[in-house]
């Protein structure tokens, strides 16, 4: 299923992604609260990640996407929707990773909100979650902005003992929550062929860089 915001394209991710992938992970602070700085090498993206993205997609319509400016085409980053292994509920988890060059221009808030229209509309999941480090704020604010709650907090030995920030932090967001709240921003849903859009207000939603 392809989506389309007021300016982003979003496509299931596949091989001829591998290299923007690898560009996107080869940058230290897009990667600053994913692992460290570090990069994902080609080979996880080629063997673990993509075959992944795949097999969600076959399995339960999830999945990975790739996120294209709508005019021009140029790779912006990727977003997803994955259904937990092991758990007995009907929820999703929304990640999404965005090159640094775009951050502050609101495109994680606009391209979530067509995820999450997807998820409760089409997927008929009953939650959605997302999860970051407690320190990275710019993604806790996107999760807070389409409507998410702090539904956990995970902290490790290290940040018991001594405040370094690493822990992690959970959002959710429930389909009878969001339903009460979706109008306030989704103006437009328009079918196109086999193609979803969902047109929002441009610049209602912008705020400061995004990683997660």
């Amino acid at each position: 299923m392809i989506l389309e915001t007021a300016r982003l394209r979003l496509r299931p991710v596949s091989g001829s992604d591998v290299d923007a992938l690898v560009r996107l992970d080869g940058d230290p602070e897009v990667m600053r609260y994913v692992s460290g700085g570090a990069p994902t090498p080609q080979e996880v993206i080629e063997g673990w990640v993509l075959p992944r993205a795949e097999a969600e997609r076959r399995a339960h319509r999830t999945g990975m996407w790739t996120a294209l400016d709508r005019d021009a085409g140029h790779f912006r980053g990727w977003f997803a929707l994955r259904t937990p292994r092991h758990s007995y509920h009907p929820e999703v988890e929304l990640s999404y990773r965005l090159a640094r060059e775009v951050w502050g221009r609101g495109l994680a808030t606009e391209a979530a909100h067509a995820l999450l229209d997807m998820a409760f509309r089409e997927l008929g999941t009953e939650r959605v979650f997302a999860s970051t480090m407690a320190a990275n704020i710019a993604s806790r604010r996107v999760m807070e902005k389409i409507g998410m709650r702090l539904s956990a907090i995970h902290l490790c030995d290290e940040d018991i003992l001594f405040g370094s920030g690493s822990g992690e932090v959970e959002y959710e967001l429930l389909h009878n929550h969001w339903e009460t709240t979706t109008m306030s921003w989704c103006h437009a849903r328009t079918p196109i062929g086999r193609s979803q859009r969902l047109v929002t207000e441009p610049g209602r939603h912008a705020f400061g860089d995004l990683t997660a």
